[in-house]
């Protein structure tokens, strides 16, 4: 609710037709969409949007449900399970399909561990910055997303671990 004071004869305010200045000077200091550096670092306020007509621009959150939380966590492990579960069957004579990871792979098991874990948790926080624009522009909502990379890698995860208990063995 706006606070209304008499106008005393100061400019620069905003007035309605019945005299009264408004104490807002107008502005919209919603002028960045990008969440401050330390708002994403030490807790921000932005849960869940507020205001109707930023649901039309893009948003960010500063704060997100425990249930990403551990949707992230889960991808992440997931991600360190299959680098490990690829090693070992590198190790046995197989090899990696995926041109990129095999790149990082030809400089040795540490290389690719790390850049395997560097490109996920790039591509986990890219989608969880722009979850809410990819919302608005798709069917397919971003926290479904998160899902969907979940079983993507535990499919892959299932496929390495066939390989490793019925082919090779």
């Amino acid at each position: 609710m706006a606070r209304f004071f008499y106008n005393s004869g100061k400019s620069g305010s905003a007035s309605d037709s019945s005299g009264v200045d408004e104490k807002r000077s107008g502005k919209d200091r919603r002028t960045h969409r990008f969440p401050k550096l330390k708002y994403l670092l030490f807790a921000g306020r932005r849960v869940h949007v507020r205001r109707e007509e930023d649901w039309h621009g893009t948003f960010y959150f500063d704060r997100y449900s425990s249930n990403i939380f551990a949707a992230i966590v889960a991808i992440l492990l997931l991600s360190i399970l299959d680098a490990l579960l690829t090693l070992y069957l590198v190790d046995k004579g197989s090899s990696e399909l995926n041109p990129v990871m095999s790149y990082f792979l030809n400089y040795g098991p540490f290389v690719f561990m790390g850049a395997k874990y560097f490109l996920t948790c790039v591509g986990v926080v890219i989608l969880l910055l722009f979850r809410n624009v990819l919302r608005k522009r798709s069917i397919t909502h971003t926290r479904n997303l998160f899902s969907y990379i979940i079983c993507a890698f535990t499919t892959v995860i299932v496929w390495e671990l066939y390989l490793i208990f019925f082919i090779i063995s």
